[in-house]
């Protein structure tokens, strides 16, 4: 789900400048880490941060709105998630 949200993040143009610039990524660290569970966390943090953004990613491959959510925790670092 994280690779195809990156994939989906590339294709929106204003949606992947913000994705890189909030990330500090350059396009060689996207390529040298789009394997990376830490960095996929981060495709899906930054994509579950707007719910519109979740809606047009589901609705696009036909996921469920909960998808990229429950991804992202089974995925390194959710356990650290406070709501404080």
């Amino acid at each position: 789900m994280a690779i195809q949200a990156l994939g989906w993040l590339s294709s929106q143009d204003d949606l992947f400048s913000s994705f890189m610039a909030s990330s500090g990524a350059g396009l060689d660290d996207l390529r040298a880490r789009a394997s990376d569970p830490v960095f996929l966390a981060s495709v899906l943090e930054f994509l579950t941060s707007d719910d519109a953004w979740v809606r047009e990613f589901c609705d696009t491959f036909g996921h469920p709105y909960d998808a990229p959510l429950r991804a992202r925790y089974a995925l390194p670092g959710a356990e650290m998630v406070h709501w404080t």
